[in-house]
């Protein structure tokens, strides 16, 4: 999988200026002849994927004490169970690197198993926040949707350094990268 810089840039701006800016922050793209290689950052990498799991804490923090809301929490801890395999996976891979090779298919393999994991978490955090209903007060209801947010903003630019905006890309994040990490505590 090769990348232009011009295709990062197109993939950034999709995002928004911001989106861009993050998404060329937490990777490298060089070019050698024809070859064009993006590499990634592996603390950003594990950040990601640590904030991830912190949204699903801040989620089953607020899910656990109501027992008409464990098939949400089932859901969710799932969903968390699966991320945190494929970090401990993408950590054991990579060792003590700083940078990785998206090009290389094992690299591309873990990381993508990061996203989707992330993506599932969102999907099942949606869901058991939707599934709610009144149960949550909306003080509550308001954390959950806000650390929701903030866990699809770094999806979204995480998709954006992959060069994978896609279906879930937006026309600008819902909040800045620093916002969403702040939120889930990185």
């Amino acid at each position: 999988m090769t990348f232009s810089r011009r295709a990062v840039l197109r993939h950034g701006a999709q995002l928004g200026v911001l989106g861009a800016a993050t998404a060329l922050a937490a990777c490298t793209v060089t070019t050698s002849g024809t070859t064009t290689t993006l590499t990634l950052d592996v603390a950003k990498v594990k950040t990601y994927g640590q904030a991830g799991l912190n949204a699903a804490a801040t989620v089953m923090g607020f899910l656990a004490p109501i027992p008409a809301l464990a098939p949400y929490a089932a859901g969710v801890q799932a969903a968390c169970a699966g991320l945190s395999k494929a970090l401990d996976a993408f950590s054991a891979a990579v060792g003590p690197a700083l940078a990785v090779s998206y090009d290389d298919a094992t690299c591309r393999t873990l990381v993508n198993s990061i996203l989707s994991d992330m993506g599932a978490l969102s999907s099942a955090m949606t869901a058991a926040i939707q599934g709610s209903g009144t149960l949550l007060s909306a003080t509550v209801g308001a954390d959950a949707t806000t650390a929701l947010n903030a866990l699809d903003t770094l999806i979204d630019l995480f998709r954006g350094v992959l060069g994978l905006a896609g279906d879930r890309a937006r026309a600008s994040p819902r909040m800045t990268e620093a916002q969403a990490l702040a939120v889930l505590g990185e």
